[in-house]
């Protein structure tokens, strides 16, 4: 099995941490699934609302940074 993990490019490194990981309790990992990551003006009020679709993606288009991916394509 391992030659044919190598042989799809993953490392026997990679492997071996992803079966440590298995064996952790599901609360552990759990925990460890989600990466909290602030964004900017988006994490700083509680609440927002909006009364249509439109406004929305006005709001955010006017007020968060492009690299958040929230503008129109």
């Amino acid at each position: 099995m391992m030659a044919s993990m190598e042989n799809m490019g993953i490392s026997a490194e990679w492997l071996a941490d992803f079966e440590a990981a298995s064996r952790r309790p599901l609360a552990l990992r759990m925990r460890y699934a989600f990466v909290r990551t602030y964004k900017p003006v988006l994490d700083d009020a509680s609440f927002r609302a909006f009364d249509s679709t439109a406004d929305y993606r006005d709001w955010c288009e006017r007020n968060l940074p492009a690299w958040l991916g929230y503008g129109r394509v």
